[in-house]
């Protein structure tokens, strides 16, 4: 097998999924993605076997219920070989993660697929499968309060709100205005784990305590004192998303 991300090459990528429908619209996402060289299907797992003894991918984007050999038996397999590549299971179900990533999956996308989401498994098969917020640099923040520039570590930095063209950090012990733009932090702070949750609020994942969901309206609780914080419709799956991957690892 060869490695991963090698420089200047693309991933050679196979997609394992019993479900036309799904296959296809694997196959049109990962090959609009430029860090992809090439894709292969298989509608079974016995036949994406077949296909792995035989040729070299760099990684296999798993479904998990399928006919026959299932994905995660098929996983099983290819934990044997002598170099395993790297296995994204792509399913519709959230009770199999545990057992994912039991077997050393690299990351566990829920149907239906996201673009985007789909684009960061990708980054996670090119990274080796390290949790982004591992590998994020410790960071001090300076803000200034009455003239005076303090450092506040973004570690303890629970969630941000966005004020006009400004963005106030809230930590356990206060509050702190930062001239930087909601979106600029979005971006920066991506790979510390901070994920936008409203059009005005940013929460880092790793402070967050507990999701409610009441008539179909999702708050999350942050931080020692379990402040609340109301998620909307559309930011709702990709939290959980992030919250299932963050519990199982």
């Amino acid at each position: 097998m060869t490695t991963a991300g090698t420089p200047g090459a693309g991933l050679r990528v196979l997609v394992v999924d019993d479900e036309r429908p799904a296959l296809d619209e694997l196959d049109y996402l990962l090959r609009r993605d430029p860090r992809i060289a090439s894709v292969r299907t298989c509608d079974s797992a016995t036949d994406g076997l077949r296909v792995l003894r035989e040729d070299d991918v760099d990684a296999v984007f798993l479904d998990i219920q399928m006919p026959g050999l299932s994905g995660l038996e098929l996983a099983e397999v290819l934990g044997r070989f002598r170099t395993p590549p790297p296995i994204v299971f792509v399913t519709a179900h959230e009770a199999h993660a545990v057992e994912a990533f039991d077997l050393q999956a690299v990351d566990y996308v829920l149907k239906p697929v996201r673009a985007e989401r789909l684009a960061e498994a990708v980054r996670r098969v090119i990274a080796g499968g390290e949790r982004a917020t591992s590998s994020a640099p410790d960071l001090q923040i300076p803000v200034e309060l009455g003239g005076v520039t303090r450092f506040v570590d973004r570690a303890s930095v629970t969630h941000v709100e966005a004020q006009g063209d400004y963005a106030r950090l809230h930590t356990p012990t206060g509050s702190h205005l930062l001239r930087v733009p909601l979106s600029t932090l979005e971006e920066e702070w991506r790979e510390a784990g901070f994920v936008r949750v409203h059009r005005s609020l940013l929460v880092a994942i790793a402070h967050v305590t507990q999701v409610r969901m009441d008539a179909g309206r999702c708050t999350v609780l942050v931080g020692p004192h379990d402040v609340e914080l109301g998620v909307s419709r559309r930011n709702t799956r990709e939290l959980r998303d992030l919250l299932v991957r963050r519990a199982t690892r």
